[in-house]
């Protein structure tokens, strides 16, 4: 199994378990989301603490490696913590994408990126291609 797929259903695992929780009778539910909000704060307080050690010891090495790893990537983006902003996860993302699009003829954009919403312009052959516009909106997701 990659890395990858098992993120994806780890995640779809949790997803479908916080969904049974809220959909429990009341004196479980209260006691469960209680429980997991209180582990997220453990989590979250551990990572922070740990991205500060890094920091003080002048990891930017450390930290770029954090970011590339897919399980630790997305420990760090639940809780708020990614040592690589959005604006550069982004233009990242857009730079994997670009030859390809080049490729037929195009390109992308970025026109903003507001309250976690990110703004693109498809341009050349591809404004208006349905599959450049998913070959996109698959790659820069992936990447963010």
């Amino acid at each position: 199994m990659t890395v990858e797929k098992g993120l994806r259903e780890r995640v779809a695992r949790i997803e479908g378990l916080v969904a049974a929780v809220r959909s429990s009778e009341m004196e479980v539910r209260g006691p469960a989301l209680e429980l997991v909000r209180t582990l997220m704060e453990l989590h979250y307080a551990g990572l922070d603490r740990m991205m500060e050690l890094v920091s003080e010891r002048d990891g930017a090495a450390l930290f770029e490696r954090f970011a590339g790893d897919d399980n630790v990537s997305l420990m760090l983006l639940l809780h708020g913590l990614h040592p690589v902003d959005m604006e550069r996860r982004v233009a990242l993302a857009l730079d994997t994408v670009q030859p390809y699009l080049e490729s037929h003829g195009g390109r992308v954009e970025l026109i903003e990126i507001r309250e976690g919403i990110v703004r693109l312009r498809m341009v050349g052959s591809c404004n208006g291609c349905p599959s450049s516009a998913i070959t996109v909106k698959t790659a820069i997701e992936k990447a963010i």
